[in-house]
């Protein structure tokens, strides 16, 4: 057991800080919450205690080795008043493009030019390319502070289910260290392509997570979204769409969204990332839509880096930013979500996988305000973990696994504001990014 004492824990954005010492059970999980110089349950006496700037065990292979959980044996950290909130969310990424931007460069910065030359990459990309590329993004998540992360594999004609067959592998490899979920992502070539059903089940059946697609790309896109609802009732899986990434108010999907996700009791089980085109639909019309989407129980994931570099390229004058309408989602009840998408590839050339990066992001391009900087922390924290579906053990309570980031900052907000220079990740209770410093 451990005791991570001397802390002042934040469980949400808006939250307010307590001094509190965790007491993290032999599984990794919290099993006190406990006021300083409460008793701890059962009576066990504290050892003599481990400094912050001390080595703790580490499941990461880092040096953080010196001190080993033993039995019953209680061992005491003292976090000299540093801040502890649960562990970050990216609730949407393409782990399988991350860092390929080298070999395939978009100059026209656009999503046609990003998927055209992805798809010819792709014919060359080995499962090999995709797990050393995958790694070196988990590395650089886990150290930033994220715990669980969503990631869509492309099937299609040129990938099949070489993407998605990697990041399952991963899943196993990293599940210490990141819970990964695993998209069957049905794009590009797929999407109108008969055989695309079966690949879809193949990868369901292989194990992923999450039934995935383009509605807007497809031909049809009643069929296209009755072929994704169908494969999730069979396999029992949550779905996780592209939904409307453009501003043509003359292409919009989320009603027939809304209505298989109701007529199926799906609600809490999908999710319509992007949703960009809210932002172009006059405000009654996108009221009207974000209203659907709460009844439906419909989540929305924000992608800043994404659609700041993508959408509005067209534009001659004030080029839109290309988000989807956050205030207004989040103000009607719809779980909102900001997360990384791509990572240094044709579709996003930057990024670092810190999802607080994200967050700040979120702020300056959603239009948020400057006191909005907790709720911008919840939106990389505890709404995607909602969206994830995994919220039940994720956050600061009794029986969430302790999953958390610890840092000198002053509070969540602080954290979205301006980031941390020292930050320690805990998995299960244990270091797996940094150590305790």
């Amino acid at each position: 057991m451990k005791l991570l004492r001397g802390g002042r824990i934040q469980a949400s954005g808006d939250a307010p800080i307590e001094r509190r010492d965790i007491l993290i059970d032999e599984r990794g999980y919290i099993a006190a919450l406990l006021a300083p110089g409460e008793p701890i349950p059962g009576g066990m006496p504290p050892d003599s205690g481990i400094p912050f700037d001390r080595e703790v065990p580490s499941r990461a292979g880092s040096p953080a080795a010196s001190a080993q959980r033993r039995g019953t044996e209680l061992i005491t950290i003292d976090l000299a008043d540093r801040l502890v909130v649960p562990g970050l969310v990216d609730a949407h990424q393409h782990l399988d493009k991350s860092h390929t931007l080298r070999e395939v460069p978009n100059p026209q910065g656009t999503l046609d030019g990003a998927i055209a030359a992805f798809a010819d990459y792709a014919t060359r990309l080995t499962r090999e390319d995709v797990i050393a590329h995958a790694e070196r993004t988990l590395r650089a998540c886990s150290a930033r502070g994220t715990v669980a992360i969503r990631s869509h594999a492309n099937i299609d004609p040129e990938c099949g289910l070489r993407n998605a067959e990697a990041l399952i592998e991963l899943r196993a490899r990293w599940q210490d260290r990141i819970r990964l979920q695993v998209v069957a992502f049905i794009t590009s070539g797929a999407i109108n392509n008969p055989k695309g059903k079966g690949w879809l089940d193949d990868a369901l059946a292989m194990g992923a997570d999450v039934v995935g697609g383009t509605p807007t790309r497809a031909h049809d896109v009643d069929a296209f979204l009755d072929m994704l609802f169908d494969a999730s009732q069979r396999f029992g899986r949550p779905i996780d769409v592209h939904m409307d990434e453009h501003l043509d108010v003359n292409a919009v999907h989320f009603d027939a969204l809304a209505d298989r996700t109701l007529a199926l009791g799906m609600q809490g089980k999908v999710v319509a990332s992007h949703s960009s085109v809210l932002s172009a639909l006059a405000p009654d019309e996108a009221n009207r839509i974000i209203d659907r989407l709460a009844h439906a129980g419909i989540g929305v994931i924000t992608l800043p880096a994404a659609n700041l570099f993508l959408q509005g390229r067209h534009a001659d004058r004030l080029p839109p930013r290309g988000l989807t309408r956050v205030n207004e989602l989040a103000h009607a009840g719809v779980t909102v979500a900001c997360a990384s998408d791509n990572i240094r590839d044709p579709f996003v050339p930057t990024g670092s996988g810190d999802m607080l990066e994200i967050a700040r992001w979120t702020v300056l391009a959603a239009h948020l305000g400057s006191k909005d900087l907790g709720r911008a922390f919840d939106m990389a924290c505890g709404n995607p973990a909602r969206l994830l579906r995994i919220d039940a053990e994720h956050g600061l309570k009794v029986g969430a696994r302790a999953d958390l980031l610890i840092t000198k900052a002053e509070d969540a907000a602080d954290l979205v504001a301006g980031g941390a220079l020292e930050r320690c990740v805990l998995v299960g209770g244990d270091a797996v990014g940094g150590h305790l410093i």
